[in-house]
């Protein structure tokens, strides 16, 4: 597979001569490829999503992925006569991801080269590969975690919020307020490293700086008494969000140093992008010292610079790419009233081992 090396979120499947064999109006009871099944199935408990791009009758493909066992784990079907490029374009919006995180799988070079000039960020793969696709660095992310396998589960409910919303007859925050959202913010645990190290990897959009690190870097910070790692999880009716924010703060003297905040994109309408901002600040005034925060811009996270913006960071120097804010600790809004606010403390220091009493030899 050409591309970055970053890691894929969702593989978009062909069906015809992809996903079975045959044509499914022309051949009828069309069967699976060997192996297309366990790599969905594999796939899907790393938290990488699916779809399907295909031009078939909508009715008739969903009636035969369903006879299959394998409906349930493709979001947002685009089953249609229009150009594969405009339905990987839809998933991509559907799903809110970048387009430059989809694998696209066709056994047709025509369709494939029509994705890539359309959307050359996407990675077109001959369905011939799908026995080693399982196996390629940018499916494998370096830790499954439980919100991976949960992910489809998530965006499912995902779907769900989404639908409610749209039929709800009233304002925005009353839909919101009957949510009942939890909102938790905690110190790291050394049990969610892993899940803070897919967030740095994953999230382009809600992201301050878009700096990945590692396990053992995070272990480190998590460790560091000049540091707070904290992370922030969702809850709602429809169920968890996961952990879908990650703070880093230097916590020097004079000033506390924001070095990364980043939130999943899943949360972008919810109106919960402040809260963990908020934290952070109250827990700066609260230690007498300044907040500055590091910003780089890319073309994807212009949001989280609106806000620190709107949110009382004012811009004091941008130099090679790096913008610097410092924060307005003087006035801090409050948090939404639509949403319970549960702040863990940190965790008691771990006491050191005394050391065994020393006897000389007799």
């Amino acid at each position: 597979m050409s591309g970055t090396g970053k890691t894929a979120k969702c593989v978009v499947w062909d069906l015809d001569h992809t996903v079975w064999d045959g044509v499914l109006l022309e051949d009828g009871q069309v069967t699976l490829r060997p192996g297309v099944a366990e790599t969905i199935r594999t796939l899907d408990e790393r938290g990488i999503l699916h779809s399907v791009a295909s031009r078939n009758d909508h009715a008739a493909a969903l009636a035969r992925l369903q006879e299959l066992g394998l409906a349930e784990y493709f979001l947002h079907p685009q089953i249609n006569w229009g150009p594969k490029s405009a339905s990987v374009r839809a998933v991509a919006e559907a799903l809110n991801i970048g387009l430059d995180t989809i694998v696209f799988v066709d056994d047709q070079p025509f369709e494939r080269d029509e994705v890539s000039f359309a959307v050359p960020q996407v990675r077109c793969l001959d369905a011939a590969v799908v026995p080693e696709l399982a196996d390629m660095p940018e499916l494998m992310p370096r830790f499954a975690t439980e919100d991976s396998r949960r992910r489809r589960e998530m965006y499912r409910a995902d779907q769900a919020r989404k639908t409610a919303e749209e039929n709800f007859d009233g304002a925005q925050d009353e839909f919101l307020a009957g949510l009942g959202m939890r909102f938790e913010i905690a110190p790291a645990s050394e049990s969610d490293l892993q899940r803070a190290e897919e967030l740095t990897v994953r999230t382009n959009q809600l992201n301050t700086t878009g700096v990945t690190y590692s396990y053992e870097e995070l272990d480190a910070f998590r460790a560091s008494d000049q540091h707070l790692l904290l992370t922030a999880a969702l809850t709602d009716r429809y169920g968890a969000y996961g952990t879908i924010g990650l703070a880093l703060v230097e916590t020097g003297r004079p000033d506390w140093h924001l070095r990364l905040l980043l939130m999943s994109c899943r949360v972008m309408s919810r109106g919960v992008g402040t809260v963990l901002i908020n934290h952070v600040k109250r827990r700066a005034r609260d230690a007498g010292a300044r907040l500055v925060a590091d910003f780089v811009p890319t073309d994807r996270n212009r949001m989280m610079y609106v806000s620190f913006k709107f949110n009382g960071f004012d811009e004091i120097s941008r130099e090679d790419g790096l913008v610097r804010f410092a924060a307005d600790l003087s006035s801090i809004p409050p948090d939404p009233a639509y949403l319970d606010l549960r702040v863990s403390a940190p965790p008691p220091p771990v006491p050191s081992t005394p050391a065994a009493p020393h006897t000389e030899d007799a």
